[in-house]
């Protein structure tokens, strides 16, 4: 099950349908607990049928997250994604999760909770940028 505080508007999610296959949705409204979309079955669905995707690498590598290269002296474990000409987004692999980390003078500098789940990606993208990306 999925918090009503950990998800917001464009935030990708599943449930299963009627014949319990797994259909991912956008989430459009989040509201006494149920969260809502178009094309759900009578538009919405309460919050303990909405399940998070699991972030995984492949995720990262489709949204354009780019590992490192060891011939370049960086660590294969993390991923870094340039979002303009100056700031980029890095993530280091551990433990089957993803941790947001930051270049220091000793290295890397892990801040924030690792990410497990491809809504908190986006939410922590949407946190930096304002902006909505990364999207299924």
């Amino acid at each position: 099950m999925i918090e009503e505080t950990d998800i917001r508007i464009g935030n990708m999610v599943w449930y299963y349908d009627y014949n319990m296959i797994e259909t991912p949705f956008r989430v459009e409204g989040v509201l006494e607990g149920h969260v809502y979309n178009s094309g759900l079955p009578r538009s919405k669905l309460p919050l303990e049928k909405v399940h998070p995707f699991l972030l995984e690498a492949d995720h990262l590598l489709k949204f354009g997250f780019l590992p490192g290269e060891q011939e370049y002296g960086e660590d294969p474990e993390v991923y870094s994604y340039k979002y303009n000409r100056k700031d980029s987004i890095y993530l280091r692999e551990t433990d089957g999760a993803f941790q947001p980390v930051a270049q220091s003078a000793a290295g890397w500098a892990p801040y924030g909770r690792p990410l497990q789940h491809l809504h908190q990606l986006q939410n922590l993208f949407y946190d930096l940028t304002r902006d909505d990306v990364f999207m299924g």
